[in-house]
């Protein structure tokens, strides 16, 4: 009897080890996504407001192009340092604390947003730190804001299905150059969530 309880209790045991460590995986997964240094594409729509149109992680400092529109209609890029996009960030922040932000108003994100607002929903975690992202990501207004403002396919390879992470890096393997566009094309498909 003393050797039955002995064996279940060596199940149960390594029955939660097995859960906590896929429970732990996950964990660092999300921690992983959120504090990764980002590489992003942010367009200006016709609106004048912003959105991410391509993202992608990488192992240097983030950073970002924009892509603007001049008064003739031409599409001028310019790039941004982690500095520079952590100093905006920053900004939005102070207005997600008094509440002014846009990016957790209900539909704030729907035809994009400000260009502090789009950077600090999709790179909160890599650029202000793991604990003001998670707590932005569990508000559901800045959650749904951040989904519908990211249009890039990681976005929507990390949000609608899990994968691994050398899946994820693979994606972008390759390396890409700006192209001169005078004219944007958007999809309006978006997911239904961010993260997970």
């Amino acid at each position: 009897m003393r050797l039955t309880s002995i064996k279940s209790g060596i199940a149960l045991g390594g029955a939660g080890i097995a859960m906590m460590s896929i429970l732990s995986g996950c964990s660092a997964e999300q921690q992983e996504q959120q504090q990764q240094n980002k590489f992003l594409v942010i367009e200006q729509q016709d609106n004048g407001k912003y959105t991410v149109v391509e993202e992608m992680p990488t192992d240097g400092p983030s950073r970002a192009i924009i892509r603007e529109k001049d008064e003739n209609g031409n599409v001028t890029e310019r790039f941004m340092n982690e500095a520079e996009m952590k100093a905006l960030a920053e900004q939005e922040y102070q207005k997600v604390q008094d509440g002014t932000s846009e990016t957790v108003q209900s539909g704030g994100g729907d035809g994009g947003m400000g260009l502090a607002g789009t950077i600090l929903a999709v790179a909160a975690g890599s650029l202000l730190g793991n604990m003001i992202g998670n707590a932005l990501m569990n508000n559901k207004n800045f959650a749904q804001n951040a989904a519908t403002t990211n249009r890039s396919a990681y976005s929507r390879t990390t949000s609608g299905t899990s994968s691994t992470s050398s899946n994820k890096k693979s994606f972008f393997g390759g390396s890409s150059t700006p192209t001169k566009t005078t004219t944007s094309t958007t999809t309006s498909s978006t997911s239904g969530s961010y993260g997970g």
